[in-house]
């Protein structure tokens, strides 16, 4: 083999997947990759999910307070409310 065969691509790619497979060094390196890029992934997707209900929440806030009140019932004395009397 030349020493450009062992430069292409599919060399390259075949060796370091040898090199991945067969030393532990570089699998405990490739493990920790995942396990920190998938935490990465999780905590930036609840992230997400809590700013998307923040804002969800805030909105839900705002068009309830743009709202008109409610009117108050008009004012009876102490002494007749409820009793479903004469006022």
């Amino acid at each position: 083999m030349a020493i450009d065969e062992y430069l292409e691509s599919e060399v390259v790619v075949a060796v370091v997947a040898t090199a991945v497979a067969l030393t532990p060094r570089a699998r405990r390196v490739l493990r920790r990759g995942v396990v920190y890029g998938l935490a990465g992934a999780l905590m930036a997707g609840d992230a997400i999910v809590s700013f998307g209900r923040a804002a969800a929440r805030g909105a839900q806030d705002a068009t309830a307070s743009a709202a008109p009140a409610p009117v108050d019932a008009p004012n009876q004395p102490a002494g007749t409310q409820g009793q479903g009397g004469e006022a």
